[in-house]
């Protein structure tokens, strides 16, 4: 029994042994590793590129002066590092441009005068210069609630919704990722299954608030007032208004700082008359309803035409100058494409960088360069790149560290990144996770069979403070981990396009009917 067990054992081992010795190992080029972090850690560009596109040019709304100034010198400065076919490459039609020339705001009550941080929804028009109204808060839920009102609201500003109570902040806004919140992270989810619930009435909502906002404009309102979400000043906005000359018109919409919007409501619960002053200047842009991405590349060499994808979106709001969401993304892109040429490591397949635009208004601009380059995923008609493309990576959580990668469901990736990933873990990078991430573009390559990969990073404050908000600056951004970040990505770029066979691909997905951009996150 015993001689029969040991044979038993031994067969085992042998045949353990034989898969090991059939299964390819992936290839590690530490020497261009090296290479590579001396160069990323050593003589880092990517916070003077961040300064440019968040301090010189600003928040770069798609459409936007601001934007299109910041990609001429994006442009410039890749030329500039020796890429290779830098240009900007035409989609659309976006619609509108719009932008935000000024804006102030003033209250004025009996016992005198205060400030107010507030700022104007994008594509909502303005003032045309200094007006000065009563405040009044109106509140209508339902089509009955506009018969109180009719007629008691022109020339005044008025304030949409109740004041909300605002909690203390116990816990720091900002925040990196424990080693237990990596390890469940790394767990499969498994979502249990749906009940059959009615169908939601977003659509209704819509048409009401469309209903309410020609209200309001039929009634002569200067503008109307909401609350922001954050607190302590800080002030999420993005849009308010449509970006086509169809689109329905809108009122000037402010948000403003809870605080400020709390004080007021008070005074008005108390009948202490508010009068508000505001000046905003807001224009459109209609010469050009196109967009564009903004492309370069570094050529490869016996594989040139086949091709690695890094991209994040150049694209942000208006109201902060767009750092963690998403310059950061985007100069640590730029800095990977520039360390990579920089040291001069040998590459077999091409590397082109994509910086997309209108991905806050429903990754537009990735979806149409994947629909024009690779497959229209409402036919799934593939074009000669599809089979030519081994992998994408994509940056857009903010400015933290890059903890690992989302797999996205493709398992088969999950050895090769495990391989890739040994030698960065003194990086900080420890963890793969199965599951999917959503709401940015990325997405775009995966919903035609593209391999494309999100970098899991450390939240810091994006969530809780910067995102799409005017603490969006550059004081928000960490250096250390955007250098350690564009480190990683010319790793994962550098293996990618010298492995000897493309990235492995999931079953290419259905098509899917065309149904509109999804809003992004």
């Amino acid at each position: 029994m015993k001689r029969t067990g040991l044979a038993v054992t031994l067969l085992f081992v042998c045949l353990a042994l034989s898969i090991v010795a059939q299964t390819p190992q992936e290839r590690v080029d530490l020497d261009a590793l090296y290479k590579i972090k001396d160069e990323g850690l050593n003589r880092s560009q990517v916070m003077n590129t961040m300064s440019y596109l968040t301090d010189v040019y600003g928040g770069r709304l798609t459409g936007s002066p601001q934007i299109k100034a910041a990609a001429d010198w994006t442009k410039s400065k890749l030329s500039e590092w020796e890429l290779a076919n830098v240009h900007l490459e035409t989609w659309g039609p976006f619609g509108r441009g719009w932008s935000n020339e000024k804006f102030w705001a003033t209250a004025i009550s009996p016992s005198g005068t205060f400030p107010l941080i507030a700022y104007p929804k994008a594509w909502t028009p303005g003032t045309n210069g200094p007006l000065q109204g009563d405040v009044v808060a109106v509140q209508i839920n339902n089509e009955q609630d506009f018969d109180k009102f009719r007629g008691q609201l022109r020339g005044k500003y008025v304030m949409i919704a109740p004041a909300r109570d605002v909690s203390p902040e116990f816990q720091a806004p900002g925040h990196r990722y424990t080693d237990d919140e990596l390890t469940a992270l790394y767990n499969q989810p498994v979502q249990p299954p749906r009940g059959r619930g009615g169908q939601r009435g977003g659509g209704n909502q819509q048409n009401f608030n469309q209903l309410r906002q020609k209200f309001f404009i039929d009634e002569g309102v200067i503008a109307t007032i909401e609350p922001s979400q954050g607190s302590g000043g800080t002030v999420f906005v993005q849009s308010g208004g449509g970006r086509n000359t169809s689109d329905p018109p809108a009122p000037a919409q402010v948000v403003m700082a809870v605080e400020h919007y709390g004080r007021i409501s008070r005074m008005l619960e108390k009948k202490i008359p508010v009068r508000l002053e505001m000046d905003i200047e807001n224009r459109f842009y209609d010469q050009d309803m196109n967009s564009f991405n903004i492309i370069a590349e570094i050529p490869g060499t016996d594989r040139a035409d086949e091709l690695v994808m890094l991209g994040a979106h150049f694209d942000s709001w208006h109201t902060g100058t767009g750092a963690t969401d998403n310059a950061a993304g985007s100069a640590v892109m730029m800095e990977a494409m520039r360390i990579l040429k920089a040291t001069h490591v040998r590459m077999r397949r091409t590397i082109r960088l994509g910086l997309w635009t209108g991905e806050e208004e429903g990754l537009l601009g990735s979806r149409a360069y994947v629909t024009e380059h690779f497959a229209d995923r409402a036919d799934m008609k593939l074009k000669p790149e599809h089979g030519k493309f081994s992998g994408y990576f994509n940056l857009d959580n903010g400015t933290g560290a890059i903890r690992g990668i989302y797999l996205q469901g493709n398992e088969a990736a999950s050895p090769i990144f495990q391989a890739w990933m040994q030698p960065l873990k003194n990086l900080g990078m420890t963890t793969l996770t199965i599951r999917n991430t959503g709401g940015t573009d990325h997405l775009s390559f995966d919903a035609v069979g593209l391999p494309g990969f999100q970098f899991i990073q450390d939240p810091v404050e994006y969530d809780t403070r910067t995102h799409h908000s005017n603490m969006d600056v550059f004081e928000r951004i960490q250096p250390v981990d955007l250098m350690k970040d564009a480190v990683i990505v010319a790793s994962f770029a550098y293996d990618t396009a010298n492995r000897d066979e493309k990235l492995p691909r999931k079953p290419l997905p259905q098509a899917q009917p065309q149904r509109g951009a999804n809003p992004s996150r």
